[in-house]
């Protein structure tokens, strides 16, 4: 490793993370990295103890600062960050995310080697109790989550989008930063005008970020419900910008709520669909749950089901008007000095 490196921004949007924060910022300063660091983390209202611990990190170590975003919303924390940073190279990280030790380093590599605008890696998920096992088999399953590299790992190259990502700070400043009415899918929205500017977006499993999973079935649909509601407002936004793969949960959730009309009201065998659904999860969750509790394998089916059918739901019953107020917003979500102080 050079003797060198050049210095980097760590980017962190935080709510509610009193679980979790302090051990990733630890994972953050303890980066085998040999250039500058900070880190900036951008405060929603919590109502835990998350500015407590963001206070005593900042307190602890002078590389931690932290500036206000009121509104909550993940794209307005990364831009307000985004604007407090002063480094060349920028890292978002969330408050729930692990990084591995050489993320940094092995990132800025890349982009050297790449020539690459924003790279990124694996959305490693890992879970702390039986149920957050259950989910980071799904979401690290084909069947749970299709073909997704950022999920299910994969050879290195271009990519639509990746996981969080390292960028140059030239290529957010061009981009105008992240659209804040993205309430969610602000990552694959961004990603996506860089590459019509033509900018690489890379991909490489030689970098992982550890990830907690959502602790509730309740608060995994709602996060797969926002996912898929969001997705549909990126797909109206920019015209072209679905695939096969985003239609797979509305298709699955529309055929199976049409096999139980059926099977209902016309014919037993209507059921054949749904029941083929739970065959397929059943039979996937086994490979997937290889290693895990007896516990944690008997939810894999549980988790995969409220993964699709909550990204289906939210997918089918995103309103157009949202994404006509989305639309009607056309603008640089942050200007164009947003770098002063750089």
């Amino acid at each position: 490793m050079p003797a060198q490196q050049p210095a980097v921004s760590v980017i962190m949007p935080v709510l509610n993370e009193e679980r979790h924060l302090r051990d990733s910022v630890r994972h953050i300063l303890g980066q085998e990295y040999a250039g500058e660091m900070e880190v900036v983390i951008a405060l929603g209202p919590s109502k835990d103890r998350t500015d407590e611990i963001a206070a005593e990190l900042v307190r602890e170590d002078p590389r931690v600062v932290t500036v206000p975003n009121p509104s909550g919303r993940t794209p307005a924390a990364l831009n307000a960050a985004i604007k407090a940073s002063r480094h060349p190279i920028v890292v978002r990280v969330d408050g729930h995310g692990m990084l591995s030790p050489n993320y940094i380093a092995t990132a800025v590599r890349l982009l050297e080697e790449t020539g690459a605008q924003n790279v990124g890696g694996i959305m490693h998920a890992e879970g702390e109790n039986a149920w957050e096992d259950a989910v980071a088999a799904a979401m690290t399953s084909r069947i749970g989550v299709g073909n997704a590299a950022f999920h299910t790992g994969g050879k290195a190259g271009p990519a639509d989008t990746v996981y969080l990502g390292v960028f140059r700070r030239e290529a957010l400043e061009r981009a105008g930063g992240y659209n804040e009415e993205f309430i969610r899918a602000q990552d694959w929205e961004l990603n996506f005008r860089i590459r019509e500017a033509g900018g690489l977006i890379w991909f490489s499993p030689e970098l992982k970020v550890q990830y907690r999973p959502r602790p509730s079935v309740r608060a995994l649909a709602k996060q797969y419900k926002d996912y898929g509601r969001w997705r549909h407002v990126v797909a109206r936004y920019h015209s072209g910008s679905i695939n096969l793969r985003y239609l797979a949960s509305p298709t699955a959730l529309c055929a199976i709520a049409a096999g139980v009309v059926v099977g209902a009201a016309v014919t037993p065998w209507g059921f054949v669909v749904p029941a083929g659904y739970l065959a397929a999860i059943t039979v996937g969750s086994v490979p997937a749950g290889k290693g895990l509790s007896l516990k944690a394998r008997a939810q894999i089916p549980v988790a995969m089901a409220t993964m699709h059918m909550s990204w289906g739901f939210g997918f089918l019953t995103s309103p157009r008007s949202l994404a006509a107020k989305v639309i009607a917003s056309r603008r640089p979500a942050v200007s164009r000095d947003f770098a002063d102080g750089v």
